[in-house]
């Protein structure tokens, strides 16, 4: 396992952007697919990125594709979500998770895809 820390989050008002960070000092996340998922209270994690671990593939929840952007530095050992057009729906807490698995981006799609964690970094949109 490797471990995460996501930052970044933050109060923003609809329209707005953030960028979250999920860092580590594991010097081989480009080994890894990554991914961001979110909690909104009462309702379950979702995913909302991937990244596979080549870097080459990626996969978003419809909710967001055309406003997130996965992305991921390796040099910095820093994986982004860069949310653009935020709206009061994203509001939620945000996680970091990695994975050492090969499968491509659109394979990853459940926690349990999953071995490694962030704290989580709570964003909240106010219309």
């Amino acid at each position: 396992q490797v471990h995460l820390v996501e930052s970044g989050g933050g109060l923003v008002q609809a329209g707005n952007s953030l960028r979250l960070s999920c860092g580590t000092s594991e010097r081989t996340l480009h080994r890894y697919a990554m991914a961001w998922f979110r909690q909104a209270p009462g309702k379950d994690r979702e995913v909302v990125a991937v990244l596979g671990w080549t870097g080459s593939s990626t996969e978003y929840l419809d909710s967001v594709k055309g406003r997130f952007t996965i992305s991921r530095d390796n040099a910095e050992n820093t994986v982004y979500l860069q949310m653009n057009n935020l709206k009061p729906e994203d509001t939620a807490i945000y996680y970091c998770a990695a994975d050492k698995s090969r499968l491509p981006a659109y394979m990853l799609k459940t926690q349990s895809d999953f071995a490694s964690w962030g704290q989580g970094t709570q964003v909240t949109v106010s219309s």
